[in-house]
């Protein structure tokens, strides 16, 4: 067999796939492959030249250190004879336009080559570009393809991917974790939603119920006693009214915490309202030796506000110092007018609070007291719905205390109205002529249903009461009503029901038919709309506001209902 002929050694070196530079011990390129022209973007002329002279750093990256760990490792190999192999480098290369470079991560190894006698004769730098790599793991693709391009590039990145695959597991392990926990709470939050949404529907038909046959039976103890009567009725009758708002409040929470509580202005001499809150809740400063003492000024206080809501805010503000009071306290409320303004002072000598606590205090649901088995009673929504006021009338509330046990002040600062501009007249509707009509009660509480029916037959009307849903169909087949005035939650069905099937008959479209309830929400409103009532009123309902109604014409009813929830004539 005849000998193999001597391979040539430059074209296996220059057809090598893995890109090869040979330096001297100085780094003077002496030698180089295609590959390492190709992914280097060079041409054979950087032969004879410095390494570090044909790749400098880019000098717009002040963190660049291609160039210094490079030396280091090439350094190494010469003093010590041993291959060095580098961690992954960023070594950005030269573009194609004169001072730009183009961003290139490399794995580099240097090896020696060595004479017989064991010096260093050449370098031979070998590199592997691993910028696609390392663009991958940065946009986070798949791991698998990292790991098999890695394998292809360098053995040595192989660790460092089996570690970043490591913690994205992690990550996605804690990821799927807190997604589990974050659809479980969701479930609970909507149910709880739900809860709540019920409980108030329920609240709301509960407790306007009573209260609507509390006023009304107000109101006919008034018509009994057109000169005044008792003094305890017009404590019923304002007391009334402001429990009506404040319930209004509690059931609409979202308004009554969030600040858009609504205002009925007028001009007022705030002493009235000062005067009557506080004889309204003098009584309870009786028990247990307390005293309430009241200092008014001689001129009127004028203010353009609410009085029920004012009222509320001095209430609030009397009962937070009476709960916070021991037994023998007392508490002292001073109006006077200061700098254009009305200062309305309420200061007790309770149990106080820190200084740094004050702002606290008008936040939603905090207390004074600690919680514990002497806390008094209460939500903590009392000051936080006195400021809600306040601030709507344009004042401002605060709050001071010198430390626990050493009482608190708290102040209501509230522009006063201007003398100069003149109170806008009220309009006056013209008097109209009072009708007689067929009217139909349909309500399951007989305290109601018997009040209503008195206070409309002493306006002339014909009243006829009924107290289901399947008695309120009967007396429509059989007589035409004029008014059908229907409650909506009856115990039999309810009272959309009632309504659509009134309204299917031959002469449905004749009865005005105005829902009464307690469920007054805007879904509520929207049922019975759709049901084919003409009005939705809600509980309770003031005995004027009903015979305003009634003694107008169907078609200005309905403009009746476009007012606000917190009216007796919210929107049907």
């Amino acid at each position: 067999m005849p000998p193999a002929a001597t391979p040539d050694f430059r074209l296996l070196f220059d057809s090598a796939l893995s890109p090869l530079l040979v330096l001297t011990p100085d780094f003077t390129i002496v030698e180089v492959n295609r590959a390492y022209l190709a992914a280097t973007r060079t041409e054979r002329a950087i032969v004879g030249q410095r390494i570090f002279d044909v790749f400098p750093d880019n000098p717009d990256d002040p963190s660049a250190d291609g160039v210094a760990n490079l030396c280091r490792s090439l350094e190494s190999v010469v003093a010590s004879g041993r291959t060095d192999t580098m961690a992954l480098q960023r070594y950005d290369i030269p573009g194609g336009e004169a001072g730009t470079f183009a961003e290139r991560y490399w794995s580099p190894v240097n090896t020696p080559v060595l004479d017989a006698g064991g010096r260093v004769t050449h370098i031979i730098h070998r590199v592997e570009d691993v910028t696609d790599f390392v663009h991958l793991r940065r946009v986070g693709r798949e791991q698998e393809r990292a790991v098999a391009e890695a394998q292809m590039r360098a053995q040595g990145m192989e660790i460092d991917l089996f570690v970043r695959a490591r913690e994205i597991r992690e990550v996605n392990e804690q990821l799927s974790r807190a997604n589990a926990e974050l659809d479980a709470a969701g479930r609970q939050l909507r149910e709880e939603q739900r809860a709540k949404d019920r409980f108030i529907a329920t609240l709301s038909h509960e407790l306007r119920n009573p209260l609507a046959a509390a006023t009304a039976a107000v109101e006919l103890l008034a018509l009994d006693q057109p000169d005044g009567g008792h003094p305890a009725l017009s404590v019923l009758e304002r007391q009334l009214g402001t429990l009506v708002r404040m319930s209004n409040d509690l059931l609409d929470g979202t308004r009554a915490l969030t600040g858009r509580l609504e205002l009925v202005p007028e001009r007022v001499d705030i002493r009235s309202v000062v005067e009557s809150a506080c004889a309204d809740i003098r009584g309870l400063f009786g028990h247990e030796e307390r005293t309430l003492h009241l200092t008014l000024p001689d001129r009127p206080v004028v203010v353009d506000g609410d009085r029920l809501r004012l009222a509320q805010v001095l209430t609030n503000l009397l009962s937070n110092a009476l709960k916070y009071t021991p037994p023998g306290g007392r508490t002292e409320v001073r109006l006077t007018m200061e700098e254009g303004q009305a200062r309305l002072t309420v200061r007790d000598d309770g149990i106080g609070f820190q200084p740094a606590q004050a702002e606290d205090l008008f936040g939603v649901f905090t207390r004074a007291a600690p919680a514990g088995p002497n806390t008094p009673e209460g939500l903590g929504l009392g000051l936080a719905v006195a400021r809600t006021v306040v601030d709507l009338h344009g004042g401002r509330i605060t709050a001071h205390s010198e430390g626990p046990g050493k009482g608190a002040t708290f102040t209501v600062l509230l522009p006063r109205a201007d003398d100069t501009t003149p109170e806008p007249p009220r309009p006056s509707a013209p008097p109209r002529p009072r009708r007689q009509l067929a009217i139909l009660i349909v309500e399951d509480n007989t305290d109601l249903a018997a009040t209503y029916r008195t206070l409309l037959e002493r306006r002339g009307h014909h009243v006829t009461a009924v107290h289901t849903g399947a008695d309120a169909l009967t007396a429509t087949e059989s007589d035409v009503f004029d008014v059908v005035l229907c409650d909506l939650g009856l115990p039999d069905t309810d009272g959309y029901t009632v309504a659509r099937t009134v309204r299917a008959r031959p002469h449905g479209a004749r009865p005005r038919l105005i829902a009464v309830s307690g469920f007054s929400q805007g879904t509520d409103r929207s049922l019975s709309r759709a049901a084919g009532f003409d009005a939705h009123l809600a509980k309770p309902l003031p005995l004027n506001d009903l015979l305003d109604l009634l003694d107008r014409p169907a078609q200005e009813s309905g403009a009746l209902t476009g007012r606000d929830d917190d009216s007796p004539l919210g929107p049907a």
